[in-house]
């Protein structure tokens, strides 16, 4: 009886663990090996939800023009989420709302603001935005997130 129970326990526990990795949402990360900031931001989005394959690229400038990403929304990493870019340090919730918008190619938060996701310090942060590229080539503002 002991057995069984125990083989029972086990079993629900894969499932349950099987069930929790088919609903993490897949995304790819575009490194440098040496970027730390860039592994924060990887555990972010693992922490809400999302299974990471991490690639460590030898060369992120061309990487980053081969998948459309502009200069002027440059950050250390890019991340590929159905087709589309995710440049630097975006929270989670934008990447998840990315989905939702058929009109973008992908969102950045350009450059590497302090208190953004993988580049906390000390509960400081800087004011700073969340930019769309649009099919047409236009930037729009997706999310505002203010100096704390």
């Amino acid at each position: 009886m002991r057995t069984y129970l125990r083989l029972a326990a086990l079993g629900a526990v894969l499932i349950s663990s099987l069930t929790q990795a088919a609903d993490l949402i897949p995304i790819e990360v575009h490194r440098d090996a040496n970027c730390g900031c860039c592994k924060k931001w990887i555990s972010h989005l693992e922490a809400n939800g999302f299974k990471v394959q991490d690639h460590v690229e030898a060369d992120m400038s061309s990487f980053k023009q081969k998948h459309g990403v502009p200069p002027r929304l440059a950050s250390c990493h890019t991340g590929l989420i159905n087709g589309k870019f995710v440049e630097g340090h975006v929270p989670a919730d934008q990447v998840l709302a990315l989905s939702k918008r058929s009109d973008l190619l992908g969102v950045a938060a350009p450059g590497m603001p302090m208190g953004s996701p993988g580049m906390e310090m000390d509960g400081m942060s800087d004011a700073y935005q969340v930019i769309g590229l649009t099919k047409a080539g236009a930037d729009v503002v997706v999310a505002d997130y203010p100096a704390k």
